[in-house]
């Protein structure tokens, strides 16, 4: 059985390419997890790919610093460099990948602290101002 599930925070902003002959998209990302029990604080970085609408929309949504959780299987390969040398690569294949913050890719701290509104609210909707009036 081969499943992870991992929550971390992007090192830096998803790159997102399309494979030529299926136009399939590609989206490559690293996730800096805290390691528990650790006497200093210290992270591992763990390498993350998406396929299809999933990359298509971490690509749209997901930047760097952004609280993501992942839930897929880890693959491995290897390779050889020009020199001759064979590198071994260690990813996670994520089939799922839930936004824990969330927001469009465009929105930045400043704009969201000065901001009322609540990033990310769907188009016909609007944030309230106090819950006074909620009935509970």
């Amino acid at each position: 059985m081969n499943i992870v599930v991992l929550i971390g925070r992007l090192t830096k902003d998803p790159e997102l390419r399309y494979i030529p002959q299926s136009e399939t998209a590609v989206a490559n990302f690293t996730l800096a997890v805290d390691r528990p029990m650790a006497k200093e604080k210290t992270a591992d970085f763990i390498r993350i790919v998406t396929f299809g609408k999933t990359a298509e929309l971490c690509n749209k949504y997901l930047a760097k610093g952004r609280l993501v959780g992942i839930q897929g299987r880890i693959q491995t390969g290897s390779y050889k460099t020009q020199s001759g040398e064979t590198r071994y690569t260690t990813e996670v294949y994520a089939d799922r990948v839930k936004f824990l913050d969330w927001g469009d890719k465009r929105d930045t701290q400043s704009e969201n602290q000065s901001s009322k509104e609540p990033i990310g609210i769907p188009e016909g909707f609007q944030a309230l101002d106090d819950d006074d009036d909620i009935p509970f």
